[in-house]
């Protein structure tokens, strides 16, 4: 048998020189692990719809973010679950609202040693789940939502948290933040704009982690899962406006957004692999259908090879233990 001598096996023949001429390369500082906080609940509780996944107290939150930390992880996501929720979303400003206060004690158990992002959006506190104020026709007002976002951006900046992430999807959100922030002499804070977060089906189990309210769809402010050039002129909106990071939502069934925005700006792309890719990929695992840990590192990589620079992901801590191992 005659052919070319080009052997591309040559470079696989083992770990060392799979690991040498590895084209993507993940490192666990790019890595950002979303947090629930619950208010008043004295012991953290299991997510059933995420296995390993907890609502946590704001002690055991403490202990979560050190061990965080210590594994390397870049970034810490929080997300806030009030004991009560009304029309207004009024727990998500409120400088006691248990996000205000769990930032407060995120920074002082972390400093700057992890960078600590806050989910800047209304529906984990509104009574009817939307992620914005809402009109008695039921729809959700994008104006009167922005002057929420605004002061509950500034909440969380004197907070000390050192990042915003506005999810809303809101026309001019990042804008309106960009400008509340600077004016209340919150410069330095850096905007991480969910700039392109579709109209999922994968995010019901974080719904369940924050206990959502939500009755109906979000179909109206989020994107439509069929279209990608609307989704890359809401990104180039929100660069305009002053994002200094922007993401993708969910990962897995986007990747190709999150490659088409990596080519469009000059900014840190950011990759939310969300709730219902964790779950899948757990359930299928418990079940003895898969490996779960192979899984869980050929789905990072996929995304990173995508051309997120970092990416959100319940298993942060996890990956970024492994990944440290190989170095």
């Amino acid at each position: 048998m005659s052919f070319p001598n080009v052997r591309p096996r040559r470079l696989r023949t083992t770990a060392a020189m799979r690991r040498m001429v590895s084209e993507t390369r993940l490192h666990p500082a790019e890595l950002i692990l979303p947090v629930f906080v619950k208010e008043g609940i004295a012991e953290p509780r299991a997510v059933a719809s995420m296995p390993g996944v907890l609502q946590h107290s704001r002690e055991s939150l403490r202990k979560a973010v050190a061990e965080a930390a210590q594994a390397g992880v870049g970034g810490i996501m929080l997300f806030g679950i009030p004991a009560e929720k009304d029309a207004t979303g009024f727990g998500g400003i409120d400088p006691n609202g248990i996000l205000n206060v769990a930032i407060s004690d995120v920074v002082a158990e972390v400093g700057d040693s992890v960078v600590v992002m806050s989910d800047l959006c209304l529906d984990e506190f509104t009574s009817h789940g939307h992620c914005g104020l809402v009109r008695p026709d039921g729809s959700v007002d994008n104006d009167a939502t922005l002057a929420a976002y605004a002061r509950m951006a500034v909440a969380q900046a004197a907070a000390g948290v050192h990042v915003v992430g506005p999810s809303g999807m809101m026309d001019g959100q990042v804008a309106v933040v960009r400008r509340a922030l600077d004016e209340a002499g919150y410069r330095d804070t850096t905007i991480l704009a969910y700039a392109a977060k579709y109209a999922s089906a994968f995010y019901g189990p974080f719904r369940d982690a924050v206990e959502s309210s939500l009755d109906g769809d979000r179909r109206t402010y989020q994107q439509d899962p069929a279209n990608l050039r609307e989704s890359l002129r809401e990104v180039a909106l929100d660069v305009a406006e002053g994002a200094d990071i922007v993401m993708v939502k969910p990962a897995l069934a986007y990747l190709d957004v999150i490659s088409a925005v990596r080519d469009m700006v000059d900014v840190p792309v950011a990759a939310y692999q969300v709730s219902g890719e964790y779950a899948m990929v757990e359930a299928a695992a418990a079940n003895g259908w898969i490996d779960r840990d192979r899984v869980m590192m050929e789905t990072l990589h996929s995304i990173r090879r995508a051309g997120a620079q970092l990416i959100l992901t319940y298993w942060a801590v996890d990956a970024a233990r492994r990944l440290r191992a190989d170095y």
